[in-house]
């Protein structure tokens, strides 16, 4: 049974706003809040609404996280004395590259300036964001945490005109239950998507409006970390740890992190590119191995894993930045893909241009304009200093593609060298033809990698490591993990590819379980974290993330 398509339901409610925002993280909550700055700077009676499909504001958010603090300075130039949770400044840079046993430093002096972090502050992301929704409901703005914008409203000349939350109570086989809801829909002058990297939403508006057209196919990476409580003898406050190279081989994208927070905490993780070639590679297990290295466990040893995610990062740089405004509504942070991948940062471009489109929103409002484009903003992108940042990285993500040691080269010449010479940004460009989902080869193109068994010390399995994610799905509900025809997966997917989705996925969500005719494809759908990685890297393009009843999905305490 379609829910929505039943005529026997009744009519949903609607809200009206001046503007609706879908996403309550560091660039929906910058653009709530720089609105109502200006509305009330300007006397203006503006009303502002967030949804969260979240628990509450920061449940959903992951990351590393360095942050520089150049937007929230613009935003709040008082951040200090109004208690922003930026307590551990940056003290030392390090820069390993790594073999099997050893590490080789690279001296401060050759680091190219994305790698420099001097004046950044070593963050928990979910708690600057939950401090952002304190700020914004500080300033009347409405947040409703546990709603999941579902569904794109157009009006009848096909603006976007607002969104639709999930209907809740659902059974799994898709009937009404006895708590049944029906949603909502919020209606606004103007809706601003802020869902983050691969937004439900996001993709389709991307789609029809033809947002990519001429621009090279959007990159992701799978970001997995975790947070440790470590030996206080072992504590270096302050700390920033970069490392490239084991267990990756030379021809796959990807890098990790580790930074000694506050309070004795260090925050470890990997980035692995979605552009990987070989099907039976494992993020979640190549995490896992490069915490046995020498140089990186040594950090580790004696401590205790505290926490546990995972999430999908845009990292396609400018050159896929899509068009970011269309009739209606505009896309803004990682929705659109303003991540500076080089600098493995996203949260300043994130309220940055969370700012823009407030101040393109806010003028047009006050002009008495309704659902057209917001083409100001995208022009004040044009002439901003993240703009001058993101150029300076075009080409990061694309040397990659052509082996590490090549691409290892070419960052210090285009970061390093370059503008010791006086030329910010590199005179040529490198572009992208394949989309990631592409980029996977058969599975006998390849050798089998045997990963080693956890020892439930320093490496984990991934059902345990989801417990500390704290991940909780009603269990009967449908599935928000979907298939557009439920014969691809072992048809193509695993006789072909091997299966990948048991391994991309950091969840265990994907189970291949039976033998020969019986096989098929088991979706604990309870598992996710909400990483997105399956909708991204999917051979077949088959799998298709959906919005999970609000308030599903991950709980992180402090990531």
């Amino acid at each position: 049974m379609n829910i929505e398509a039943s005529s026997a339901l009744p009519p949903r409610e609607a809200m009206e706003f001046d503007v609706v925002i879908v996403g309550a993280g560091p660039a929906g909550l910058a653009t709530a809040i720089r609105l109502r700055q200006l509305a009330m700077e300007k006397g203006q009676d503006l009303s502002v609404c967030v949804l969260e499909k979240g628990s509450e504001p920061g449940a959903h958010i992951l990351s590393g996280a360095v942050m520089d603090p150049r937007a929230l300075s613009e935003l709040f130039p008082d951040w200090q004395a109004k208690g922003a949770p930026l307590k551990q400044a940056v003290t030392r840079d390090e820069f390993l590259f790594l073999d099997e046993t050893g590490a080789k430093a690279t001296p401060n002096w050759l680091l190219p300036g994305c790698f420099q972090n001097h004046g950044n502050y070593i963050v928990s992301l979910g708690e600057v964001t939950r401090w952002l929704a304190q700020q914004a409901e500080a300033l009347d703005v409405a947040i409703f945490p546990g709603f999941a914008a579902a569904e794109v409203l157009y009006d009848d000349s096909g603006a976007v005109m607002g969104v639709a939350t999930g209907d809740m109570g659902i059974h799994k086989d898709g009937t009404p239950g006895p708590n049944f809801e029906r949603g909502m829909e919020l209606h606004a002058r103007y809706t601003i998507f802020a869902e983050g990297s691969r937004g439900h939403l996001g993709r389709q508006l991307i789609s029809r409006f033809k947002l990519d057209e001429g621009k090279d196919p959007q990159s992701y990476g799978i970001g997995i970390k975790e947070l440790w409580q470590i030996d206080p003898a072992k504590h270096e406050p302050g700390l920033v740890v970069h490392a490239a190279g084991w267990p990756l081989d030379d021809d796959t994208y990807g890098g990790a992190f580790l930074y000694h927070a506050d309070g004795g905490k260090v925050s470890i993780g990997y980035v692995v590119g979605l552009d990987y070639k070989n099907p039976w590679l494992s993020p979640f297990e190549e995490f896992q191995r490069f915490k046995t290295h020498p140089a990186i466990r040594k950090h580790l040893e004696g401590g205790k894993r505290i926490a546990y995610g995972a999430r999908a990062i845009t990292a396609g740089g400018i050159l896929s930045l899509p068009k970011t405004v269309f009739p209606g509504g505009a896309l803004v942070g990682c929705e659109a893909g303003y991540l500076n991948v080089s600098r493995i940062k996203g949260s300043h471009a994130a309220i940055k241009t969370g700012m823009l489109a407030a101040e393109a929103a806010f003028d047009a409002l006050v002009a008495g304009r309704s659902r057209d484009e917001l083409s100001a903003y995208p022009e004040a992108f044009e002439n901003s200093w993240l703009k001058t940042e993101l150029l300076q990285s075009k080409n990061f993500k694309q040397w990659f593609k052509k082996g590490r040691t090549l691409a290892t080269l070419m960052t210090g010449i285009e970061q390093w060298l370059l503008p010791k010479l006086g030329l910010r940004n590199a005179p040529w460009t490198l572009h992208r033809a394949q989309a990631d989902h592409q980029c996977l080869e058969p599975a006998a193109k390849h050798s089998k990698i045997d990963y080693p068994k956890p020892d439930n010390v320093l490496t984990f399995d991934r059902l345990s490591s989801v417990f500390l994610s704290s991940t909780n799905h009603e269990e009967d509900q449908p599935s928000h993990l979907t298939l557009k025809d439920p014969a691809v997966p072992v048809r193509i997917n695993l006789a072909e590819y091997a299966g990948p989705e048991a391994r991309y996925c950091p969840a265990g969500v994907y189970e291949f379980v039976g033998e020969g005719a019986d096989t098929r494809l088991q979706i604990n759908a309870q598992n996710c974290v909400h990483c997105k990685t399956c909708d991204i890297k999917d051979p077949t393009q088959n799998i298709v993330w959906v919005t999970p009843q609000g308030g599903g999905g991950p709980n992180y305490p402090a990531m």
